[in-house]
């Protein structure tokens, strides 16, 4: 009977909408492309508006979960919205000092992300590139400002 009911339950909540959203976006961060293309690879399925939705976001409860933590994520930083960084150069050099600390220290991308993508592990050559990059490039922001 509870597996019974457990199963009925697992397929309404299949039934909630969760939000699968792409807005538009504007390629305007300038990087050298080895650095665009780690972002691309490591960072953009939740930090752009260019997420690649896999299978499992679209099975709840892990749709939830998904959708949350891409709202989340692009709330704190998102590449497809960084001309309006841009336009501010102390609000893109502080996004990119957080950049700097949240891949030396490892947190991004989380584990749980890299266990499912792969594609997303930087080596330690790639973290070292991505760091020099973003802090090189904040402190030339603050130097001109």
């Amino acid at each position: 009977m509870a597996g019974i009911f457990f199963g009925v339950a697992l397929a309404a909540i299949q039934l909630l909408p969760v939000p699968h959203t792409n807005p538009p976006w504007n390629a305007s961060l300038q990087a050298p492309d080895a650095v665009i293309g780690m972002l691309k690879r490591a960072c953009y399925d939740c930090h752009s508006n260019q997420t690649r939705w896999p299978w499992y976001s679209h099975v709840a409860p892990f749709s939830w979960l998904v959708s949350r933590h891409v709202m989340e994520a692009r709330r704190r930083l998102n590449f497809s919205e960084w001309e309006a960084y841009a336009s501010d150069p102390e609000t893109a050099s502080h996004k990119l000092g957080e950049i700097a600390d949240q891949v030396s220290s490892a947190k991004m991308a989380p584990w749980y992300y890299r266990l499912m993508h792969p594609e997303a592990r930087l080596t330690l050559a790639e973290r070292q590139k991505l760091i020099g990059w973003a802090m090189s490039t904040s402190t030339r922001l603050r130097s001109s400002d």
